[in-house]
């Protein structure tokens, strides 16, 4: 089958729309399906006010027909609702073609962290945007529930997984740092709440692996804390096994990719009890779940690092891209 993705976030980029993407046209490939990913990298690029690293697609539109053209998909699935993907969506309306969405991103409550725009405007547009789609692909039950509420109708399950053998248990020593270690893993940015972690009371060290337009404020505000920046494949998975427990504090994130990839390591993770991370974790087995951040990691302390494997180990990425590909429709006319 001929598969088009439409995204307006790829690589050089890191967030978990990229390495969900990454790894499910990974799997389709190994599959027999021919893919192709149309993103920011087909086109002229602008960046994204606040987020320099955010570089958003310009003059979309011609280059979307040649795609299409060249390509000749069986089937569409727009992965974001930026420039890309508003664009993607305009030419299937105007051609009559079918196709699907996905939801990652809870830009409403990331929205209202900058302006003071109220939710059910925000929600309004992005209702519409998907409202036409053959199915919206949602990773969580909770995330369903809630955009359900918001007036969503053609919701599907597209669960997230996890590179189990990247992801494992490594040697401890690889961070000299006082213990416990708790470490954050992430883009450091208003939405990500990154305070929370920082401000709460540890007998320990913090590690903060990730960037962002809030790093220089948070550097000079937690100057105790340790930042090493983004840190990639192997390098990231040495950083995360060393370390004793995740700490993940955003209240806005539909699931939480490093949640598992933390698991998958041997660490706990402790969260706030909020959409996302109360899907992924198993609250006293995998992690713990608690309006005190501090409270949930020195609880996540004691759980077994072999039951944090072993759950994630269950996640496989092989059986999230089938899951996806069931959700698929053919594109018709």
């Amino acid at each position: 089958m001929r598969i088009l993705i439409a995204t307006d976030t790829w690589e050089p980029q890191t967030n978990g729309v990229v390495s969900t993407l990454r790894q499910t046209v990974r799997h389709l490939r190994r599959s027999g399906h021919s893919v192709e990913l149309l993103g920011p990298q087909d086109f002229a690029t602008a960046a994204c006010p606040g987020y320099q690293e955010i570089r958003l697609a310009l003059g979309v539109k011609a280059g979307v027909r040649e795609r299409f053209d060249g390509f000749r998909p069986e089937t569409v699935h727009i992965a974001t609702e930026g420039p890309v993907g508003h664009a993607v969506r305009a030419f299937c309306r105007d051609h009559g073609l079918r196709f699907t969405t996905s939801y990652h991103t809870q830009f409403p409550e990331y929205l209202r962290r900058r302006v003071p725009v109220p939710l059910s405007w925000s929600y309004a547009l992005l209702r519409r945007f998907h409202r036409i789609a053959a199915r919206c692909m949602v990773s969580t039950p909770s995330m369903q529930r809630l955009l359900r509420a918001r007036g969503f109708d053609n919701l599907a399950r597209w669960r997230r997984g996890v590179d189990a053998e990247l992801f494992r248990p490594g040697d401890k020593h690889f961070l000299d740092l006082p213990r416990p270690v708790a470490v954050y893993v992430g883009r450091l940015a208003v939405e990500k709440n990154v305070d929370a972690f920082l401000d709460m009371h540890w007998q320990g060290s913090k590690l903060v692996i990730g960037d962002g337009p809030e790093r220089e404020r948070l550097h000079q505000r937690y100057p105790a804390a340790r930042f090493v920046g983004y840190r990639h494949g192997e390098d990231l998975a040495r950083h995360l096994a060393a370390a004793d427990v995740m700490v993940f504090p955003s209240r806005t994130d539909t699931f939480g990719l490093v949640n598992l990839e933390s698991m998958a390591c041997g660490v706990p993770v402790a969260a706030l009890p909020v959409t996302g991370p109360m899907d992924v974790i198993r609250d006293g087995e995998t992690g713990a779940l608690d309006w005190d951040l501090a409270a949930a990691a020195r609880r996540a302390l004691r759980i077994s690092p072999a039951d944090c494997r072993a759950w994630a180990q269950r996640q496989d990425w092989a059986s999230c891209t089938r899951e996806f590909e069931a959700n698929l429709v053919a594109c018709g006319r």
